[in-house]
């Protein structure tokens, strides 16, 4: 079984303190107000060039104006990503249903943390099986590591065990991130929670 840590990102201090005095004030001004993102403000993600599942270069660039949903992970992983690509995937499928023309402009990014073994072809066979729009990303270690880290999401692959160098496995942090237009974070989607549960959440921070 792959003991996958979770290492989901931590708003920092000031970013709580800013929520929750926004919150604070909301309710004393009694005025409706559009609730803020949990992540507006947070330093996550910025630009990348990676490589497609068709070997074409991508660039975040590819996507302004799109709302991203963007999960690390790997193939080869034994339990974990598949798992939640799977609810992941079930969850925007259902809200494609619910919002047709908003779910168009919302494009599922699968970002591989084992470029050595993630290759365009292995990504291709791979997104395949969760949802005819999820866009599987490779690159050079260099690349990935960028990405990676823009991202917050922290991996580390083991060390090969016996005979079989590429079976290893890669520990990596947990997180699915629902992006904005600009390329802005706005919140986690539950990628461990119900299909309902998480088109709910898209539905709120896309409105």
């Amino acid at each position: 079984m792959n003991k996958t840590p979770n290492f989901a990102p931590a708003l920092s201090p000031a970013i709580a303190i800013a929520l929750a005095l926004s919150a604070a004030l909301g309710g004393c001004s009694g005025t409706a107000h559009k609730p803020e993102a949990p992540l507006e403000g947070a330093r996550i993600g910025g630009a990348f060039t990676l490589t497609d599942q068709d070997g074409k270069t991508v660039k975040d660039t590819d996507f302004a104006g799109q709302h991203r949903i963007v999960y690390f992970g790997y193939s080869y992983c034994p339990d974990v990503c598949p798992v939640d690509l799977q609810k992941i995937a079930a969850g925007f499928a259902l809200f494609e249903k619910q919002q047709p023309e908003r779910a168009a402009k919302i494009q599922p990014l699968f970002i591989t943390i084992d470029p050595e073994r993630d290759t365009p072809a292995v990504l291709k066979q791979y997104v395949g099986a969760f949802h005819p729009r999820l866009i599987g990303l490779t690159g050079t270690p260099a690349q990935i590591k960028s990405v990676a880290d823009a991202y917050l999401v922290m991996y580390k692959a083991q060390k090969p065990v016996g005979a079989d160098a590429k079976g290893y496995l890669v520990d990596h942090s947990r997180q699915a991130y629902l992006m904005g237009p600009k390329g802005e974070p706005i919140a986690l989607l539950p990628y461990d929670g119900s299909p309902e549960q998480i088109a709910a959440e898209i539905d709120k921070w896309t409105a």
